[in-house]
């Protein structure tokens, strides 16, 4: 458990009143996303409430994974900020997921390199 500690969660609202219990299910909820990779550096949530939106697009939850290479980002709307972030925190581990097997497999199965027609310099 202290391991979950040392990772940076940031959590900022746009147009919303950010309460110490949103903050608190936003960083209980991205705590999932630190079991799949370690090297995660920072995870930033953003929390928008757009007023003029119908209600089924009303709360907007985008979400930022700084990690050792390419960055992963993604965005989710609904009508509940608290469904918004659930399904963000779905959405950015089924990305990391996607991520480590695509690594795995690149590790486990590397391409091979074809030399048609160069000519390699012979060793001395």
């Amino acid at each position: 458990m202290n391991s979950q500690n040392n990772h940076e969660v940031i959590v900022s609202g746009i147009h919303l009143e950010l309460t110490p219990s949103l903050k608190t299910f936003v960083r209980e909820k991205a705590h999932r996303l630190f079991r799949h990779e370690d090297r995660i550096v920072r995870v930033r949530v953003e929390l928008e409430c757009d007023r003029n939106e119908d209600i089924a697009n009303r709360f907007k939850a985008k979400g930022h994974i700084e990690i050792h290479g390419p960055d992963i980002n993604a965005t989710v709307q609904g009508d509940e900020c608290h469904k918004a972030i659930s399904e963000l925190i779905d959405k950015l581990d089924r990305m990391l997921v996607k991520r480590h097997h695509l690594h795995k497999e690149k590790r486990n199965h590397p391409h091979p390199v074809e030399f048609n027609g160069v000519e390699l310099p012979k060793a001395v």
